[in-house]
């Protein structure tokens, strides 16, 4: 586990650079992302190579996190599972799903600012909970004798790595890092992120190995619920907020993925049974939005045949009536849901969420920086996980649905297959 005092420190950053490390030293390397995160998981499959999914107690379940652990330790050398914001942080914690499986952690500290305080951050980390602390992670380090200070204060934990302070880090927009497609030279940026990492080999061959019991439950097998059915999905950097694992449960449950690029200004897929819009940044492409006509014509169509289309977040925003930017120019979307979207700088909504289905409950989170002024009276509202208040509005308009919730598939197979289905949900 992967972890820190609080978000800043350089978990992406550390763990993008261990397992590119490890991945150049021939071993097989699986990452994990604790938490509701799209970005982090991007960047992390570029530097390992492998699909990065979510690792959460509570978005998956005690037992599938268990099953999904097993299975990346058979198929691989190397686990590491980047936790969320700090140690401690949350309900439940990194710590609570490194203790849930005796996962040891490092802890990534950023030394930039300090020396032997360190020690007294990696002593309080270790005994506040406690947590079973493998060792330090002392990222930012300016010199050897920055090094040297760190190590004599530590006592008896070790420093496993250490990180020198980066020309050029991963860079970061609102919502998290860049997109990778985005970042010219990422693989090169991994490389020399990697070459600056030092690892203790010694001290890392001794981290304690976690134990999985060979009874442990296997992965169930997934209801072919959406078999024969084709979703056209929209990717590309204005719809690229998409967990794997939604991808994965679809394909799981029966149905063919079709995607399409309305940045391209690509039409939905012929003979699509339904539409799918994720997440992304539409703010950021409005003026391309606004005039890719074949998109908007195929999407009009598909909406006027009956046909399904489930929009999340970003999805919902290039589906309004307008966009208003952080300049404050406003821009025409696809008007299938009245009401206007407006840009802000302040974060509008965050937190874990569920939604409360007749299927039983869909989870998932909230992540954004707008606000939507629509005239229609929600069909139902997700349920915030902290305080069980009403959260995100869930509109519906015959059958499109749309909602800043970010769904979480896998959490509920058949509440998925409803959303992808002319039924009620």
């Amino acid at each position: 586990m992967i972890s820190a005092i609080a978000s800043g420190q350089g978990k992406t950053t550390v763990t993008a650079a261990l397992a590119r490390y490890f991945t150049q030293q021939g071993k097989r390397v699986r990452v994990f992302k604790t938490g509701a995160d799209f970005i982090d998981p991007m960047m992390l499959q570029q530097a390992c190579g492998s699909r990065v999914f979510s690792l959460d107690l509570w978005l998956l379940g005690l037992p599938a996190c268990r099953a999904m652990l097993k299975q990346a330790a058979q198929e691989s050398d190397l686990v590491l599972i980047e936790g969320v914001m700090g140690l401690y942080d949350g309900t439940p914690s990194s710590a609570d799903l490194a203790n849930a499986f005796g996962v040891p952690v490092l802890a990534v500290i950023d030394a930039s600012s300090m020396a032997q305080t360190v020690g007294a951050v990696a002593l309080g980390l270790r005994d506040f909970g406690p947590v079973q602390l493998a060792g330090v992670v002392a990222n930012r380090i300016a010199s050897d004798g920055h090094l040297s200070m760190i190590e004599s204060a530590l006592r008896d934990i070790p420093v496993l790595a250490s990180l020198r302070r980066q020309e050029q880090a991963l860079p970061e927009r609102h919502l998290g890092l860049v997109l990778p497609d985005e970042v010219g030279g990422v693989d090169q940026i991994l490389n020399r992120m990697a070459d600056s990492l030092t690892v203790d080999m010694a001290a890392w061959q001794v981290i304690p190995r976690m134990q999985l019991l060979d009874e442990d439950a296997p992965i169930a097998d997934v209801p072919q619920m959406l078999a024969g059915k084709r979703i056209a999905i929209a990717r590309d950097a204005s719809f690229a907020f998409i967990y794997p694992a939604n991808l994965l449960a679809l394909e799981q449950m029966g149905a063919q993925l079709d995607y399409f690029s309305p940045l391209a200004d690509q039409a939905i897929p012929a003979n699509a049974d339904a539409l799918y819009l994720p997440g992304g940044y539409p703010e950021l492409h409005a003026a391309t939005l606004s005039q890719a006509h074949c998109w908007l014509s195929s999407l009009n169509a598909f909406q006027q045949a009956g046909k399904v289309i489930y929009a999340e977040c970003g999805g919902m925003i290039s589906l309004a009536e307008s966009l208003v930017d952080l300049e404050g120019k406003q821009w025409p979307m696809a008007g299938l849901i009245p009401g206007q979207i407006r840009m802000q700088k302040r974060l509008a909504a965050l937190g874990m969420q569920s939604w409360d289905t007749q299927h039983g409950e869909l989870r998932g989170h909230t992540f954004h920086y707008s606000t939507f002024d629509c005239p229609l009276s929600a069909s139902a509202h997700t349920i915030k996980q902290k305080t069980q208040e009403n959260g995100e509005a869930i509109y519906q308009i015959g059958q499109l649905r749309a909602t800043y919730f970010h769904a979480y598939f896998p959490s509920n197979y058949a509440a998925t297959a409803a959303l992808f289905s002319v039924a009620e949900i």
